[in-house]
């Protein structure tokens, strides 16, 4: 009862606030709102207000304003989304679900750009953000929960969409060269200066000496871009590179150790380190016969990475990537009543991973045994993806809608152990202590099929407010490291796929004086993954989740805008289980998994050549362990933003990060039989010096 308490006063609050804005211009005009469009889960643009589920939608605009080093600078400010930010640029991702750990957690989160996964659906990577140019994105969508039939694999808890500049966007066109605490250092730009261009390359190139011991990071990205027209269709071809070169710093360990300063600039792993790669090609053509529109988009990819398991005893070094290729396709049928999508994806991947320990591993005789030197893993996986889907947004009279649709995927993997199979040495030789903990599958081929309804109704209040109430289901195949990166003996990891199915409603308002979105949900996911009592990957796992969400946009005076975000959920297990020393217990709430989210923005943007805004974020506490007996507090942020424009080609923009220098932690956990931490920087200041083109500028 007093959960239900807090999410009515929460929602009341929300709704107040809407109601009591007054008028004023920092928000777009009437008719900015009303056209405001969204392109996540239809893959064509269509009016924000007639989408029958929740989306949130960070433009150029507030992507220019905050300038983020991190991606979780931006992405928290969605509702429901937390990023925890690791060292450099590592980070994990929780979109309405706790932080997700284990070999395969990442395939809850379904990461595209310009709508086309940016990885193969069994080969997620926990860091895959940082694999897309989102500093220079022209919007970032995010879906939370199960996505719609054109989702696909992995949009179990959430999609997040990287829309790139087209070319002629002038309202992403600028140059930049930035300053700030620890070294940091970047420089980027998007060319050509001019709006009429057919083409446009978009470059960002960042270097940080890290506020930590040894852990700084250089990352250059690239974006390029060419589009031709005619008087019925379009094609675009598109190509994105990034390449990161980053030295990790891995947890400090001790009750509340993120509160003493000098350690937290520590940093025990001094030889771990990240380098990743990452290559991207794609088209996308369009055209338009009649009533009919054909989207057909192609694609390349390609990706590479070596890293240090730094926390491991031994710190073996990894090394995977992966060379894919596929097509998305849709046709959309548009008549009075109905417009209906239908079409056909495919991929195929070639994936491979190699693990290597270069000596004796640190620790206890047990560990020292079970971890031997030498070559851990190497195998090739060959897998395909086949979905065909059909979505259909139906108009049942003047203010009803209904959308509904359903999904069929394929996926198989053709596995081939390339070294001695089981968990011997790589030379056949035994370890002691039970065996070695690292064991190999024999080839093998596996084979996943799943199913994915969703339907929704939306209710039209007026032509500015609508409700919408919907059910989905997501679902996700077992990840290529769940299936052949096996421990403690086991031979085979007999996994399903993962399915969540979710309910959720909501109010979306778009008025002269504010912009509100309101989401309750409710999710049941089942058969996740989990390591049991013998370290063998197994399904079975269950889990709830439920909440509520709130994004609020409102103009309280003439000068003076507030935007706020809030959640919050309750991340439960629903299943009893032993596992590695834990004990998962029915009720119990997930670890890692905070029940208030949030932040709230006040800007103030004059006539004149300034502004300056203020952010208080907030994360609240959590428990670090599945038994719940051990508890982070949470933590508030606040960052200072200005920009003064010098005239009309030269702006001059300041953050001030944590400003009140508060010492917290981006992660806590517990592990080990001690409180270990991710420490968060300190108070840090950046100076940027931007340039607009004249012809922009004005």
């Amino acid at each position: 009862m007093g959960e239900i308490s807090l999410i009515r006063k929460f929602a009341a609050l929300a709704i107040g606030l809407g109601a009591f804005a007054a008028p004023a211009t920092a928000i777009a005009d009437d008719e900015q709102l009303l056209a405001e469009i969204i392109v996540s889960g239809h893959r064509h643009a269509r009016p924000r207000l007639e989408h029958a589920g929740n989306i949130a939608r960070v433009d150029a605009s507030d992507i220019a304003w905050i300038g983020h080093q991190h991606i979780s600078e931006i992405l928290d400010r969605v509702s429901g989304v937390w990023i925890v930010r690791g060292s450099g640029q590592d980070h994990q991702t929780a979109i309405r679900s706790p932080v997700l750990g284990g070999p395969g957690s990442c395939g809850g989160f379904l990461i595209l750009e310009d709508g086309i996964p940016t990885r193969p659906a069994g080969f997620c990577n926990t860091n895959q953000l940082i694999e897309v140019n989102a500093e220079q994105a022209r919007a970032i969508e995010v879906i939370r929960g199960p996505g719609n039939a054109l989702s696909g694999s992995n949009a179990l808890h959430g999609v997040v969409n990287v829309l790139m500049p087209e070319p002629g966007a002038a309202a992403v066109i600028r140059a930049g060269l930035e300053f700030g605490a620890n070294d940091y250092r970047r420089v980027h730009a998007i060319l050509p200066f001019t709006s009429d261009a057919p083409w446009l390359a978009a470059v960002n190139y960042a270097e940080d000496g890290g506020f930590r011991e040894d852990s700084g990071f250089r990352q250059g990205k690239l974006h390029v871009k060419r589009a031709w027209l005619d008087d019925d269709s379009r094609f675009a071809l598109a190509a994105t590179l990034t390449d990161l070169r980053q030295d990790m710093a891995g947890f400090i360990v001790g009750r509340d150790a993120y509160e003493d300063e000098q350690l937290s600039r520590t940093n025990p792993y001094p030889d771990a380190f990240r380098d990743a790669t990452s290559a991207r090609v794609s088209g996308a053509w369009t055209t338009v016969i009649g009533r009919m529109e054909i989207d057909l988009r192609p694609y390349l990819r390609r990706s590479s990475m070596e890293f240090m398991h730094h926390s491991m005893p031994g710190q073996p070094v990894e090394r995977n990537g992966q060379s894919s290729a596929g097509w998305i396709s849709s046709v959309t049928l548009v008549t009075d009543a109905a417009q209906t999508v239908f079409g056909f994806d495919a991929d195929w991947s070639d994936v491979f991973l190699e693990q290597t320990q270069a000596g004796p591993a640190s620790g206890s005789p047990a560990q020292r045994e079970t971890r031997p030197e030498g070559k851990h893993y190497d195998y090739r996986v060959n897998a395909r993806t086949l979905g065909a889907f059909v979505q259909s947004d139906v108009t049942l009279g003047a203010r009803w809608s209904f959308s509904g649709g359903l999904r069929l995927e394929y996926a198989g993997y053709d596995y081939d152990n390339r070294m001695l199979s089981g968990n011997t040495r790589d030379d056949g030789s035994a370890c002691g202590f039970g065996g070695c903990l690292y064991s190999r599958p024999d080839d093998r081929t596996d084979t996943f099929r799943n199913l994915a309804p969703n339907l929704a109704l939306r209710f039209e209040l007026s032509d500015r407010s609508a409700l919408f109430l919907g059910a989905m289901r997501g679902f996700r195949a077992p990840q290529t490291l769940e299936l052949y990166r096996l421990q403690n003996g086991q031979q085979v990891a007999d996994l399903d796929p993962e399915h969540v199915d979710s309910v959720e409603m909501g109010l979306r308002t778009l008025g002269s004086r504010f912009v509100l979105d309101l989401a309750a949900f409710s999710m049941h996911k089942r058969d996740s993954t989990f390591r049991d009592a013998d370290g063998f990957n197994v399904s079975g796992a269950r889990s709830r989740h439920r909440g509520i969400e709130a994004d609020l946009d409102l103009a309280i005076a003439r000068d003076w805008r507030i935007a706020a975000n809030a959640s919050y959920a309750r991340h439960e297990y629903d299943f009893d289980a032993s596992g590695r020393g834990e004990s998962f217990v029915s009720g119990n709430e997930i670890d890692t998994a905070p029940r208030w989210l949030g932040g709230l923005e006040l800007t103030y943007q004059p006539d004149g050549p300034w502004q300056a805004g203020m952010r208080v974020a907030r994360v609240g506490g959590y428990f670090l362990d599945p038994g719940n007996d051990h508890r982070y507090p949470g933590h508030t942020l606040v960052d200072l933003r200005a920009a003064l424009r010098l005239n009309q080609r030269l702006s001059l923009r300041f953050k001030l990060n944590n400003a009140l220098d508060e010492r917290y932690a981006e992660r806590a956990d517990f592990a080990g039989r001690d409180y270990r931490y991710l420490p968060g920087r300190g108070r840090e200041v950046f100076f940027e010096l931007r340039y607009w083109p004249s012809a922009l500028a004005d």
